[in-house]
């Protein structure tokens, strides 16, 4: 008897919300729900673009400033803003994938939001390591290797940030362009990126200490075996 009063009763409720009086008002809360959720999709993903945009463009804008405040605008050309073929590439791809997995897998991008914000924590760690990098060695910090000894302006920098790390300038962007795609929560590009900017370091690191020992001798040998690199796995 009481299955069937239950029963009796949900028909009833339904039909009033069906046929009855109710019914506009339950579409309207659908439509408002459905357009609450959409604008709310439409804020994230506009948040992480804007983010993404904002933090490419204060990194290359702010290394070149940065660059003709210590070395002179004659002696800076436009290779300091660091954009090259390959950057443009590897930062085409990852709004590719954004763009594909906004369209494909839109909830997911949204559900993770806190993963976009410790992006965005990396990202800002990544500047500060490396503007400190930068300012800490002043002349000595050049974006292309140096090959040759300038007595005046090459001096071994040990002191402020490179107590911990050897290369924080390069610590500071490995961390940076990881955390880019994490802001965008794209899986595919942070493992590629990763890759990608520890292999190129992972080179990059040898060749230049093999300069710096010519220059400094048993001085940066012993720095060496003290600091380690900065970059995982790169002695």
């Amino acid at each position: 008897m009481l299955h069937r009063f239950l029963l009796l009763r949900s028909r009833e409720v339904f039909g009033l919300f069906i046929g009855g009086r109710r019914w506009p008002m339950v579409m309207s809360f659908v439509k408002h729900l459905r357009d609450t959720v959409g604008s709310t999709y439409h804020f994230v993903f506009q948040l992480q673009l804007l983010q993404m945009f904002l933090a490419i463009i204060f990194f290359h804008i702010s290394e070149f400033i940065l660059a003709i405040a210590i070395h002179g605008r004659s002696n800076v050309s436009c290779r300091s803003l660091l954009i090259s073929k390959n950057y443009l590439l590897a930062m085409i791809c990852s709004l590719l994938e954004y763009f594909l997995e906004v369209y494909f897998f839109s909830g997911l991008k949204e559900q993770y939001w806190w993963i976009s914000d410790f992006g965005l924590v990396m990202v800002v760690i990544g500047e500060i390591i490396r503007k400190m990098a930068i300012l800490t060695a002043g002349q000595a910090f050049t974006h292309l290797i140096k090959t040759y000894h300038d007595e005046e302006h090459h001096q071994l920098v040990t002191h402020g940030v490179y107590r911990f790390v050897r290369h924080p300038g390069y610590c500071g962007f490995f961390i940076w362009s990881i955390g880019t795609q994490i802001m965008l929560c794209n899986p595919i590009s942070t493992i590629a990126f990763a890759i990608i900017v520890w292999n190129f370091f992972a080179k990059r690191i040898p060749y230049e200490e093999y300069f710096l020992r010519q220059f400094f001798g048993s001085e940066y040998d012993e720095y060496a075996s003290q600091v380690p690199s900065g970059i995982p796995f790169v002695e």
